[in-house]
């Protein structure tokens, strides 16, 4: 456990991990505290929502079950790896891409 820093945005980190539409929620929740945890987890979750539609496009042009399943295991996995961080007030980047969310989603602040 982090601080009591970590538990004032951790309910925005947990709301950004369910559904587009709760992190969106998550981003405005943090507009006035700026936290730091919630903004890791608020980039992490925006990142993995939005893994999940681009590449769920590229995914379904392949009509075999065995790939999409597999997609979708990953995505299923990493919400509940970033949920379960989240709830443990800890600062875990998702694993493949997880880095590359703090990077390139830099406009949540």
């Amino acid at each position: 456990m982090q601080s009591d820093y970590a538990k004032q945005g951790k309910t925005a980190a947990i709301i950004a991990y369910i559904t587009i539409i709760g992190t969106i929620i998550a981003f405005y929740m943090n507009q006035e505290e700026k936290n730091t945890f919630a903004n890791f987890h608020i980039r992490q979750a925006f990142g993995i929502h939005i893994s999940f539609y681009l590449l769920g496009a590229f995914v379904s042009m392949f009509d075999l079950w065995i790939i999409s399943s597999a997609f979708y295991i990953f995505i299923f996995v990493l919400f509940i790896f970033g949920l379960l961080t989240a709830i443990k007030e800890e600062q875990k980047p998702t694993p493949i891409l997880g880095s590359h969310f703090q990077k390139w989603f830099t406009f949540v602040k």
